[in-house]
């Protein structure tokens, strides 16, 4: 090779083993669990050169897998050069240690819970979302400190000349003292971000203004839901977890009616707990909301068990009893026979396609319909003083009839429940 030839600085992928444990109560297939974790793994960057499975009861405490199965990883890792084994379920801090030992250096061990902590931290923009990613991170650390320092308890219980010293504190301590100071640190920082998105929710609480959230399995097309109605630009790819930061945009209905809809983090099966926990002030915006719509991926085979992990998830943050509609998008990749029978199975659906534009009108007219059901009608008599709650009035909802008097105006009109609490000190009978 000349020395002026070009010489690649791209990175190189690390080439991963991807391994599923096949229990007997497995919610998914292990074949398309181990699907996702292939996605998973390619959104992070390391390029999959093959699978193991193995069927257990329940795992073995000391390895996860058998030890057979261990002996058989080890030969995979040696004859195609794995830089990393990938595990479908988490493991304990003490079975990531002994993995570690008897694959040997330098492969590394990690679990489906690090891998889409790795992910999160690669997409996460805003300060709220790398710092609620930070702090997922530190806390799945936390625990396997130990293990990471197991050559220093090595040498401090070998004993001999020169080990009966005062060695003061350890490696081991100095660290595990320093990541609960920045977890603690955190965790503080986030309850001021929080505090200040609690002042924003407010407000939109008390505005009239119709809230619906976007929820859904990840890479279901919320984002590109959310371009289609509002006409912006909101990043959407084909990748797990393109999205992390919650996005709000303004909409007017066809019939001149203003709500906003907001665009939030996708979900997953087996998605971390400490991941939920950390995000629960974003996925608030779920909460919060007069309506959800739970976006679902037609043309997945799975679908049916994304609505669950959805669900499961909506539950843990507390948004299990919230209005919902389930929007089955991406309609432009199926027949027109198997989505007929779909329509049969599921009639209160909606039935969309975000990226061509068919059944858009069916969505807003039952976006409209949700948003009208909550209306109140209001028979009031409102100062000329309160211009703003007339003008939201005239917005926000409908006038059924209305006369002019010298000092006020009295109307009858349909109006949100939002609205409806501030006209209680003008109603009439």
């Amino acid at each position: 090779m000349s020395r002026f030839d070009p010489v690649s600085t791209a990175p190189v992928p690390e080439r991963a083993i991807l391994m599923g444990v096949d229990w007997r109560d497995n919610a998914w297939p292990i074949d398309r669990s181990l699907d996702e974790l292939e996605r998973l793994a390619d959104t992070a960057g390391a390029t999959v050169v093959a699978r193991l499975t193995q069927k257990l009861d329940r795992p073995i405490p000391k390895s996860y897998i058998g030890s057979g199965k261990v002996e058989e990883l080890r030969g995979f890792v040696n004859r195609l050069d794995a830089d990393v084994v990938i595990f479908d379920d988490d493991l304990s801090p003490s079975q990531q240690s002994y993995l570690e030992r008897a694959l040997g250096e330098p492969v590394k061990i990690i679990d489906r819970t690090a891998l889409i902590l790795d992910i999160f931290g690669l997409h996460a923009r805003t300060r709220e979302g790398r710092l609620q990613v930070q702090l997922a991170q530190l806390q799945y650390l936390l625990p396997r400190l130990r293990g990471m320092w197991s050559h220093l308890a090595k040498e401090q219980t070998r004993g001999g000349i020169g080990s009966r010293f005062g060695q003061g504190e350890t490696q081991l301590e100095v660290d595990c003292r320093m990541i609960r100071n920045r977890i603690s640190a955190l965790r503080h920082e986030l309850k001021e971000l929080e505090k200040r998105r609690a002042v924003q929710s407010k407000w939109r609480a008390n505005s009239p203004a119709f809230r619906v959230a976007l929820a859904g399995y990840t890479n279901a097309g919320k984002s590109t839901v959310l371009n289609r109605l509002t006409g912006s630009d909101v990043l959407a790819q084909d990748k797990l977890f393109a999205t992390l930061d919650p996005t709000t945009r303004s909409y007017e209905l066809p019939g001149g009616r203003a709500i906003t809809i907001t665009d939030t983090v996708g979900f997953i099966q087996k998605l971390p707990h400490g991941l939920v926990e950390a995000f629960k002030s974003t996925l608030s915006e779920v909460r919060d909301s007069d309506l959800i719509l739970k976006v679902v991926d037609i043309s997945d085979d799975d679908r049916h068990r994304q609505i669950d992990a959805v669900e499961h998830v909506l539950r843990e943050v507390g948004a299990g009893a919230c209005s919902a509609v389930t929007v089955f998008n991406k309609i432009d990749l199926l027949d027109s026979d198997h989505i007929e029978a779909l329509k049969r199975r599921f009639p209160d659906a909606v039935f969309f396609s975000a990226l061509t534009g068919e059944g858009l009108q069916d969505l807003q007219t039952r976006i409209a319909r949700e948003a009208a059901a909550s209306d109140a009608l209001v028979s009031c008599e409102i100062p000329y003083r309160e211009g703003a709650l007339i003008a939201a009035i005239r917005k926000q909802g409908q006038v059924l009839s209305e006369a002019f008097f010298d000092d006020h105006v009295s109307m009858v009109c349909r109006v949100p429940a939002r609205i409806a609490a501030r006209l209680q000190p003008f109603r009439t009978e």
